[in-house]
């Protein structure tokens, strides 16, 4: 159930953030240590901090898959997303070390992706990470939904030129 998404952020933002607060208190234990740092963190949602993916534009993604060092056979599927931040100065990183499944949509991309809007993080009934990504502009045919055990982060500030 999305708790900050733009239906229900957009109708109440202080309800959704506080439900959404709540919901991450009640599943602290069952939450994955990078995705919970990352929802609970006093940056990640505030716009103005230019760790914040809220504006910033895709620069890559990448599916990658590399055979399991444990089990004979297993491929392990990886999601890497590489974004310019909303101020264009520096770079943002998530990394899916072990992706269980993706939907990545874009109904229309001739001109880009456009903006990440909202996002959050969640567990699913299996005790799988969700990663919910919408982009501005195109509606339900452009949110991005990502499975994984963890989500790794960083930034990186851009040389100014």
């Amino acid at each position: 159930m999305p708790f900050i998404l733009a239906e229900q952020r957009d109708a109440d933002v202080a309800k959704a953030f506080e439900d959404y607060r709540k919901y991450l208190d009640s599943c602290k234990d069952r939450f994955p240590q990078g995705a919970f740092s990352l929802a609970t963190s006093d940056w990640y949602f505030n716009f103005s901090d230019h760790r914040c993916p809220h504006d910033a534009w895709l620069a890559s993604v990448t599916v990658s898959e590399s055979k399991s060092d444990e089990v004979d056979g297993l491929r392990l599927v990886s999601i890497t997303i590489l974004l310019l931040n909303a101020y264009h100065d520096g770079e943002i990183e998530f990394v899916y070390p072990n992706v269980y499944s993706y939907s990545i949509g874009a109904s229309h991309s001739q001109q880009g992706h456009d903006d990440w809007r909202y996002d959050e993080f969640r567990m699913n009934e299996r005790g799988c990470l969700v990663h919910e990504i919408e982009w501005a502009g195109y509606g339900s045919a452009h949110r991005w939904i990502i499975e994984s055990d963890d989500v790794a982060f960083s930034y990186r500030e851009l040389a100014r030129q």
